[in-house]
């Protein structure tokens, strides 16, 4: 947590999470709005360097962020509101608590009623039965 919304603030963002996954992230898909964080030079080189997509709402449409938005709303709701952080360590602890729950147990109704992780694990084995079905049968996996 940065005390200025900025490029660099969003960039060592994107920089942890590509760390706490290991570094794989090639051919990720990051959906973001157009801010000028997002689409200033700084970031869109970060992303280019890991081999993420950006992928970007249209300019005053809520609607394509709408999980995002979702879970900001809900991060207000259950946390923020309901506490006083005294220090800026205090607020980024629990937010990462916070997120590290969110992922790993929560349940969405988007995922098919999985966790964001366990969703995510479920697609990469269906992506990888697949893809050794093509091999199996002779064709090549896209």
């Amino acid at each position: 947590m940065g005390i200025h919304h900025d490029a660099e603030l969003a960039r060592a963002a994107l920089c942890v999470a590509i760390a706490i996954r290991g570094g794989a992230v090639a051919g990720v898909l990051f959906h973001t709005d157009q801010g000028g964080e997002y689409t200033g030079n700084l970031f869109v080189h970060a992303c280019r360097s890991a081999g993420i997509t950006q992928s970007m709402g249209r300019t005053g449409s809520a609607l394509d962020n709408a999980v995002s938005e979702s879970f900001n709303s809900t991060l207000e709701f259950e946390l923020l509101s309901r506490h006083h952080f005294v220090t800026r360590e205090q607020a980024r602890r629990a937010v990462a608590a916070f997120i590290d729950e969110y992922n790993t147990d929560r349940r969405h109704s988007t995922n098919g009623m999985l966790s964001p992780v366990d969703y995510e694990h479920a697609c990469a084995t269906q992506h990888a039965t697949q893809q050794g079905t093509q091999r199996h049968h002779g064709r090549s996996a896209a």
